[in-house]
């Protein structure tokens, strides 16, 4: 008897679950059915990573302190194919940048900032360069891959 109430359910459930879905189907067939989702863009383009070792300045410090404090970072840059070799070629100017950018920092505050915001400080850096400069950037984006502050 309890075998015949489960097997009507799951009958019943069924027949409701394929009647939405075909109702779906209909109203999809005529361009009225809400999106499921809405399909993120593809990107076409490939990508590389060049990578820019051991850039290492010193971060502020209030007057009369002892000691100098150090910042050394590896930036790695994703770019396209299409532009790695003037991403290599912009190397040396990409570490000044960085250094300029994050040299500005007292010690106080770099010890308390975390790596999203060392790379937004960075990115908005190059940005801003590459906006004076009147081109764009052969890069993406310039991730952190390696931080240390001494």
């Amino acid at each position: 008897m309890a075998k015949k109430w489960v097997v009507m359910v799951v009958m019943a459930l069924t027949a409701l679950l394929a009647g939405a879905a075909g109702s779906w189907f209909l109203l999809q067939a005529q361009g009225k059915a809400p999106a499921l989702a809405a399909a993120e863009p593809v990107e076409a383009k490939e990508y590389k990573d060049v990578s820019l070792d051991k850039g290492i300045g010193m971060l502020r410090d209030h007057a009369g302190a002892p000691l100098s404090h150090y910042l050394a970072v590896d930036l790695v840059f994703k770019t396209a194919l299409e532009d790695e070799a003037t991403t290599k070629e912009h190397l040396p100017l990409l570490r000044s940048i960085a250094l300029r950018a994050l040299s500005a920092y007292p010690m106080e505050q770099a010890r308390l900032m975390n790596i999203d915001q060392f790379s937004a400080v960075v990115n908005k850096a190059f940005a801003s360069a590459y906006a004076r400069e009147g081109r764009p950037k052969p890069f993406r984006e310039a991730m952190i891959g390696k931080l240390i502050i001494e």
